[in-house]
Parts: C-alpha cells; sequence; structure tokens
C-alpha cells in the first residue's frame, strides 16, 4: 500500500518529533525541493493569472475573528487565544480574514476590480489528536490562497478562471480528482445568512461545474459557513477522500467587513469575495503526490533531477563540474561517487531520479556523457551541454515522465 506515511518517512522526505508535537511535521531536505518546486510554480501561475501576491500576519486579535465570523461558527477549531496586555491574539485559522483587511486598507474604484490577491501563508487548526495522520490532517499547514474581489457581474468569469487554474495545475501535477463536489449549506444552524444570497452562490458554481463538462455531487452541510463552494476530492491510499482544491463564492464577509469600491455612478458599491485555492494546503497536496507516484515524481518535481555516476575516482573532477554547470542551469544535481558502492548499485540507489549522467573515461576524454532514463532508456555521447538542454526542456516543460 501506497501509504505516505511509511514512504515520505523512508524516502527521507518529512518526519515527526514528539517534541515538537502531534500534527507538526518537518520538511527534510528532499522533501523541502519537493515543497519549494510547487511554490514557484503556483505563484508563477498566479502572477500570469493577474494575481498580486501579498504576506499577512499569523496572528489576529480575537475582534478580527468575531468580525469574520470564524469565532462563532469555527471556534472549536481555533487555538484558545493568548492574552497581551489587555488584548487578546489568535493564531489565525484562515486567512481570507486578513485578505479583507489588506482590501479595506486602500480606496478601490471599479475600474481595479477584479482585485485578485494570493498568498502563500499559515494557517492553524486545533484538531484531536485522533485525526491527526502524517501530512493529510496537520494543525499547522501552509495554504496556497487567494481571494478575488469583484463586481457581482464579474463573479461568474472569475469562479470559472478559478476553475481552470486548478484543473491546469492539477494536470501538471499528474493529479486525478476523485470526483468534484458542489458543497452546500445543510440544517445546522452554523451557516450564515439569507438564502437568496446561498441560491445565488450555489447557482453561479453549478454553472461554472456545467460549462466545464463537469460531473459533480451536490452534499449538503459541506458548504463554508460562510458561502458555498465546489471542492475538489481526492482519494487516499486507503480510499479516504480530502479536499485539495476550491473555490467558493462569499457576499457574506465583505459586508462584515464594510467592504466597498467606487462606481462608475460614484457612489459605493460592496464587491463580492470569491475564495479560491489551486493546491490546497502543501501538506495534503504532497501526501497525495507522494502516494500517486511513489517517489517516482514527474522530473520538475523530483528532489534530485540529475545524479551523475563517475565510474571511477578518475572521473570524479568532470562530474563535479557537470554537477555545478546543471545546478548553475537551475536543476537539483548531485553526484553519486564510487565511494558509495559500484556503478550497479549506485544506479539501483538513485533508480528514482529522472536522469542519470554516467560518465567514464572514454566520455571524459570526449567531452561527453551517457544519460540514462529512469526507465532504463540510454543515450550515449550527448555533449554536456546538449544533456543539460535536454533535462531542463524536459523539467521546464513539465514532462510527465523523463
Amino acid at each position: 500500500m501506497r501509504d505516505h506515511r511509511r514512504l515520505g518517512r523512508e524516502l527521507g522526505l518529512f518526519d515527526t518529533d514528539a517534541l515538537m508535537g502531534a500534527g507538526l511535521p518537518f520538511w527534510l531536505p528532499d522533501g523541502a525541493a519537493i515543497r519549494h518546486a510547487l511554490e514557484e510554480y503556483v505563484r508563477e501561475l498566479e502572477r500570469q493569472a493577474g494575481y498580486q501576491h501579498v504576506y499577512s500576519p499569523v496572528l489576529g486579535k480575537r475582534e478580527l475573528y468575531e468580525a469574520s465570523g470564524h469565532w462563532s461558527h469555527f471556534r472549536d477549531g481555533m487555538y484558545p487565544p493568548m492574552s497581551m496586555g489587555a488584548e487578546q491574539v489568535v493564531l489565525r485559522p484562515s486567512i481570507c480574514p486578513h485578505h479583507a483587511l489588506i482590501f479595506r486598507s486602500r480606496a478601490h474604484s471599479y475600474r481595479e476590480l477584479p482585485l485578485r490577491m494570493a498568498e502563500l501563508g499559515a494557517q492553524f487548526r486545533s484538531e484531536l489528536s485522533g485525526v491527526l495522520g502524517g501530512l493529510t490532517r496537520v494543525r499547522a499547514m501552509q495554504l496556497n490562497d487567494a481571494h478575488i474581489f469583484c463586481t457581482v457581474d464579474q463573479v461568474a468569469a472569475e469562479v470559472t478562471a478559478a476553475l481552470a487554474m486548478i484543473r491546469e495545475a492539477h494536470r501538471a501535477m499528474g493529479i486525478e480528482p476523485a470526483r468534484y463536489r458542489l458543497s452546500l449549506p445543510g440544517g445546522s444552524g452554523k451557516y450564515v445568512g439569507g438564502p437568496e444570497m446561498w441560491d445565488r452562490g450555489a447557482e453561479i458554481l453549478a454553472a461554472a461545474l456545467a460549462g466545464a463538462g463537469l460531473d459533480y455531487d451536490a452534499e449538503e452541510g459541506e458548504a463554508a459557513f460562510y458561502g458555498p463552494k465546489i471542492d475538489v476530492q481526492i482519494a487516499d491510499c486507503g480510499e479516504r477522500e480530502v479536499s485539495i482544491g476550491t473555490v467558493q463564492v462569499d457576499f457574506y464577509q465583505p459586508e462584515r467587513f464594510e467592504l466597498s469600491y467606487i462606481g462608475a455612478d460614484g457612489a459605493k458599491h460592496r464587491p463580492v469575495m470569491v475564495h479560491r485555492s489551486v493546491i490546497g494546503s502543501l501538506e495534503r497536496v504532497v501526501a497525495h503526490l507522494i502516494e500517486r507516484h511513489a517517489g517516482a515524481f514527474p522530473p520538475w518535481l523530483a528532489p534530485v533531477q540529475l545524479v551523475v555516476l563517475p565510474i571511477t575516482d578518475a572521473e570524479l573532477p568532470q562530474a563535479d563540474a557537470l554537477s555545478r554547470r546543471a545546478i548553475a542551469c537551475g536543476l537539483r544535481a548531485g553526484v553519486a561517487g564510487p565511494d558509495q558502492g559500484t556503478l550497479g548499485a549506485r544506479i539501483r540507489a538513485n533508480r528514482l531520479v529522472p536522469y542519470q549522467a554516467v560518465l567514464g573515461a572514454a566520455e571524459v576524454s570526449e567531452g561527453v556523457a551517457a544519460l540514462r532514463l529512469r526507465d532504463g532508456t540510454r543515450f550515449a555521447g550527448l555533449r554536456e551541454g546538449d544533456l543539460i538542454d535536454r533535462v531542463g526542456r524536459q523539467v521546464a516543460a513539465r514532462a510527465a515522465q523523463p
């Protein structure tokens, strides 16, 4: 069974320590490399789609979450307040109230909308120890989050664009959703606002799913307390479902924070807030990728993309030079020298690395290298520059396989 909790430790991607606490994993260098690749990818994807990136604090006054509605509707999932003099501050359970305040800090015209604000930031959940597991359920997570402030007329287009971005990113990562869920309110009292607000949001989300040709399940009781949402569901190795991407329509928080923009008529108008996460939390998406690929990650995500294998110590200087050249070109590369075993043993030990460059005396004398792919395919006599260019193009193209 491809359980990420076992595989992640065996592959040296992450681990935990009792002194840090349950639900608080730490990233080892190879796991951090995967995380960095995802961060860079999603930031660039957002930048090209017109998002502006911000940073906001991981703490907020209790009054902030009272204003957003989190305190009254999500308090059981939040950490207790910490007293700081006469004030109480809380580790944030969500990034959206902070982005609402950032929007409110400046005056806005209708000409600026839609305003797309993104952040890769930490948020915290006071999860019970019994539900914690590996990277899938944690107490501190790094969330790829964004909030789009737009007019009512712009909401449908922004939801459609956000859903398309999610699908593009998931294809690049090799993620196949188990299903799409339209999450609606249920009969409990945790939901805010009137039926008109909920019906309007649900209609927009359902239309976006239909427009994309996606089948979905409408499920009551799964919505956020402030609005309906599309949840992209994935299944883990035990067939348990979790959400990995989401689009939400929120008419509620703009009202709570008195957000406004100046319309073409010169009057103040209330924006709509579209919440959107492409890959969800980095912890959860990496957990899924570990199980999906069993360590044989696509080249652009692989912790080590190119390993250089000198046959003997005599080729070590050239191997080091090739590795440094690859690193200078933006690749994650390294050398596995003869001190690590026979050539065959080193090839097997690095079997998950997408590209292996073998250097013997003949290759060094000719200024070439033999390229070996993860599936065993071989290319002899490649000039070092051509080899690096070939690997670099495959990585840049985010090819699924070498």
